[in-house]
């Protein structure tokens, strides 16, 4: 996840990205909690199906959110495992920076949940 200020506040850019590197998931929040780990791997799953392995970052949440779904065998952490999502943040931080600034939650949200999927599409 990546932080994003609106209005001052910062809010989490969680993002869930494939072995190709395309965006499939975008969700923003205010916390870094294991309930918002848990709704966007349940939202990304529902979505995509059950993934055979799971790159984090060695935030905490994500390991407990994946004890509570059963996946927690198949996470791995490493240096230089999560190099994918890390870098599929750039083309948004550009873009972020083209637009001045966010204001309200919920226009980061869909702006983030259409780029991805301009982007995706363009950029094979």
């Amino acid at each position: 996840e990546v932080f994003v200020k609106i209005n001052g506040e910062l809010h989490y850019l969680w993002r869930a990205v494939d072995h190709e590197g395309e965006v499939l998931e975008s969700y923003v929040t205010k916390r870094r909690d294991r309930k918002t780990a848990l709704k966007l791997l349940r939202k990304t799953m529902n979505r995509h199906g059950k993934a055979e392995m799971l790159v984090t970052d060695k935030l905490r949440s994500y390991g407990a959110a994946m004890k509570i779904i059963g996946n927690a065998g198949k996470q791995e952490t490493g240096r230089w495992k999560n190099n994918r999502a890390e870098n599929s943040h750039l083309p948004f931080r550009r873009r972020e920076r083209a637009m001045q600034r966010f204001r309200r939650m919920r226009s980061l949200q869909k702006f983030v949940s259409v780029h991805a999927s301009v982007f995706n599409h363009f950029n094979q």
